[in-house]
């Protein structure tokens, strides 16, 4: 007996079917080769040879010279059949051994393991020996019932509408109170902007030269030391800080658990440290019935929870675009495929409906008109016109005839055909695309890799600067009372220096956090 042995040639340079059919025909000449099936989506040759005669680096040149780049791939596990089923009816360890025991002594299966906790059974087989099918008869032989673990084919884990709602709802939440807080802030810039309301202003009495303007109205004190303004300023910054922070608040407990520090830690930290700040001034000032109203940061988180939602909402809005395109493709897909048995002649002895999974090479699948063909494969019987325009672009329908190539997921148009299954499962040209547009997604340009490392550093960075910034103005302030003095306008003498000299130094620190927080290049 002759041994024939497999191998796996990665080929490039091809660009349609046309070259396929060059490399199977001339290869399948030469002596030694008993067969040879290329796959053009994955680039990839699997050549069954005789290797008393011929060697797989042969096999590359022989490509080679028809030119093609060819080299022979090391891994020749790719080959391999992987079936996930769903055993019932197994009740204790001996089952287990009995299915394992059978289904390792049935020819062309390479290993297999059952587990009991959870019903399945993960096998992997040759599918030049045995498929999928025969699998599924052993187990059943033995007396238990199985099928195949379902394929979630709804794409549903490409679906982004969840994100984009939940991002879109924080986003209107954050942007709903985040006007009245500008405005506020706006107006209370522009008039304390004007001259004529100095002298009101600090000595809290209204016997102004002219009527009291309405900048008086916002620092006017509800209870002393807490104003208008800060009241309100609180009140519309709370429902913000929970409704429209929670996702940040979520995901920045995640990243800490795991000890990383990411964009959205930084997020959390700034609002937080700024909310919490000027919380603890306002309960301060009004202990202290403060006739000067503390300046608060109440603004801040309202704006970058705005700023930070909104980038993030465009982003899974983005990326739900993407991933509509693969859903599309997915959805090409047939679920089921009709295998026919052939007699001698080729007459039809008997056809069943299987799932498209269970679809083994060199079956042969009968397509109706109308229907989509299951796998690729090669026409036996038939004449039919065949609309490729899903996978190849091409608007005209193609002529299909015994012995050309036909296509998973494209549609027949007016004839019956009888075609043989030539590559199955992931092997499909729909297949590959589908995961090649997957990888696509989820690989990451080189730049981005970069910009996510350094976002790594960025935070530790930003929380170490802003407390060096603190630490520098508190020993600044002891050291040289007037420079802070300087720069913190409008704090008023019957609090102690100390204490100015801490609440400045926190306003520096806070100012540097919330600055660097919509990091340009997390946003990015």
């Amino acid at each position: 007996t002759k041994t024939i042995s497999k191998c796996y040639v990665q080929v490039t340079g091809m660009t349609c079917a046309s070259c396929v059919a060059n490399i199977e025909r001339n290869l399948r000449r030469e002596d030694g080769i008993h067969s040879i099936l290329v796959a053009l989506m994955a680039g990839k040759a699997e050549v069954r040879y005789n290797p008393a005669v011929i060697h797989p680096s042969a096999i590359a040149e022989l490509i080679r010279e028809l030119g093609f780049g060819a080299t022979v791939m090391e891994n020749c596990g790719e080959g391999d059949g992987i079936l996930e089923l769903v055993v019932r009816g197994m009740t204790c360890a001996s089952c287990v051994h009995k299915i394992e025991s059978t289904l390792m002594k049935t020819n062309g299966v390479l290993y297999c393991s059952v587990a009991l906790a959870t019903n399945k059974a993960h096998i992997k087989y040759d599918p030049e020996a045995v498929g999928p099918r025969d699998v599924i008869q052993v187990i059943k032989d033995l007396g238990f019932t199985t099928s195949l673990v379902k394929k979630d084919r709804s794409a549903s884990h490409l679906d982004h509408k969840q994100e984009i709602r939940q991002w879109k709802r924080s986003f209107v939440v954050s942007f709903v109170f985040c006007i009245p807080v500008m405005g506020l802030m706006i107006y209370m810039m522009v008039m304390n902007g004007q001259p004529s309301d100095a002298h009101t202003h600090h000595n809290g009495s209204s016997e102004g030269r002219e009527a009291p303007h309405s900048s008086m109205l916002l620092d006017y004190q509800l209870l002393p030391g807490l104003s208008v303004m800060n009241f309100l300023s609180f009140l519309l910054c709370v429902p913000v800080q929970v409704f429209g922070g929670w996702h940040f608040y979520i995901q920045a407990y995640r990243a800490l658990k795991h000890s990383t520090a990411n964009m959205d830690v930084l997020v959390v930290l700034a609002t937080s440290i700024a909310f919490l700040y000027s919380f603890v001034i306002l309960l301060v000032a009004m202990a202290e019935k403060a006739t000067v109203n503390p300046v608060t940061f109440f603004d801040t988180p309202p704006m970058l929870f705005v700023f930070i939602s909104l980038g993030r909402w465009l982003e899974h809005v983005a990326k739900g675009k993407t991933s509509e395109a693969l859903a599309r493709l997915i959805s090409l897909q047939a679920t089921e495929a009709t295998i026919v048995t052939l007699g001698p002649d080729n007459v039809l002895l008997s056809e069943e409906q299987v799932d498209v999974e269970l679809v083994q090479r060199g079956d042969v699948v009968k397509v109706v008109p109308g229907g989509k063909f299951p796998v690729d494969g090669r026409v036996i019987e038939g004449h039919s016109m065949v609309d490729e325009s899903l996978i190849t672009g091409e608007a005209m329908p193609v002529t299909k005839k015994p012995g050309n190539t036909v296509i998973a997921g494209s549609i027949n148009q007016n004839g019956s055909l009888l075609i043989s299954a030539t590559h199955v499962g992931a092997d499909t040209t729909l297949s590959q695309i589908v995961k090649l547009v997957e990888e696509a997604q989820t690989s990451k340009a080189p730049i981005q890799q970069f910009a996510d490392k350094l976002s790594g550093y960025f935070v530790p960075f930003i929380v170490a600067v802003s407390v060096v910034t603190l630490l520098a103005w508190i020993i600044i302030g002891f050291v040289d009372f007037e420079i802070v003095e300087k720069y913190f306008l409008g704090y008023s003498e019957s609090i102690s220096s100390a204490e100015v000299i801490i609440r400045f130094a926190f306003q520096a620190s806070i100012t540097v956090l919330c600055i660097a927080c919509p990091c340009s290049l997390g946003l990015a």
